[in-house]
């Protein structure tokens, strides 16, 4: 039995919606602003299945995840189909101009581990990582904007 955690954080950039969407929908790209996320590998079979690595000191996770919905400049959600169960989306809200993402993720935590580590606990981590995720895209995609200037 699993217990589910969800947790959402957002940032806002100040970048053009179609530049962050671009950056966001590479989803390859996304170890370079996810620490947690060692690597993504698109499926050369179906480009809505993707296969994840999450490393984190000794622990390792692996799944692959299926898009479930895509609306351009304004949402991409998954699902896993194996490996870690995980769900979420990310979204985007255009602010001509800028642009805010936030993003919505949810992982069950099995009942072993759930009972070695206080939920609480393991939430705050999660959450405060995922915050500094989202500011390193901040950071990388007006590394872009500068570059494009």
């Amino acid at each position: 039995m699993s217990d589910w955690l969800e947790h959402s954080v957002q940032v806002e950039v100040e970048a053009p919606i179609d530049l962050v969407w671009s950056l966001w929908s590479d989803l390859e790209q996304m170890p370079r602003w996810m620490k947690w996320i060692d690597s993504v590998k698109i499926s050369p079979d179906n480009p809505d299945i993707s296969l994840w690595k999450l490393k984190s000191g000794s622990f390792e996770f692996n799944w692959q995840s299926r898009i479930l919905k895509v609306v351009p400049n304004q949402i991409i959600q998954w699902e896993s189909i194996d490996g870690l169960p995980n769900r979420g989306a990310i979204r985007f809200y255009d602010r001509h101009g800028s642009s805010i993402v936030k993003l919505t993720a949810a992982y069950a935590i099995p009942g072993i581990l759930g009972k070695i580590m206080d939920n609480l606990f393991l939430g705050r981590i999660v959450e405060s990582t995922l915050q500094a995720d989202m500011n390193r895209f901040q950071e990388y995609a007006l590394g872009k904007v500068r570059e494009q200037v």
